[in-house]
């Protein structure tokens, strides 16, 4: 991901063909270890390929990846599963819930050393 993040800001500064030096310089920039064999492999895979469809691509692959359900799956055989016993419900739980709920203020930091003024 770091080299596909250094790619990316390359390209976002106008380089549309972005070299292994470029890519490694921003690596090293930031303290982060610079392999030049991942660095080609991935040239070698964008090479000619337009950024918004690598991107877009990626996207698709990406949504197909299962995510969650595999937690609720746990927590339903930990308890004895599906045709267990009833799972009896937390009484604090639902009070946490509740206290949420009611505030729906959002609360913003007071600096009261700076003072604003606007002109009139």
């Amino acid at each position: 991901m770091k080299i596909v993040a250094a790619y990316l800001l390359v390209i976002l500064s106008g380089n549309p063909n972005p070299s292994a030096d470029y890519i490694r310089s921003i690596l090293e920039s930031v303290g982060a270890e610079a392999e030049d064999k991942r660095i080609n492999h991935f040239l070698t895979e964008v090479k000619g390929k337009d950024i918004t469809e690598v991107i877009a691509v990626g996207r698709e692959k990406f949504a197909s990846v299962p995510s969650g359900g595999s937690v609720a799956a746990i927590g339903v055989a930990a308890r004895g599963g599906a045709g267990g016993a009833p799972a009896v419900e937390d009484p604090k739980k639902e009070e946490k819930v509740k206290e949420k709920e009611e505030s729906d203020e959002v609360k913003l930091p007071v600096f009261p050393s700076r003072k604003f003024s606007f002109p009139t």
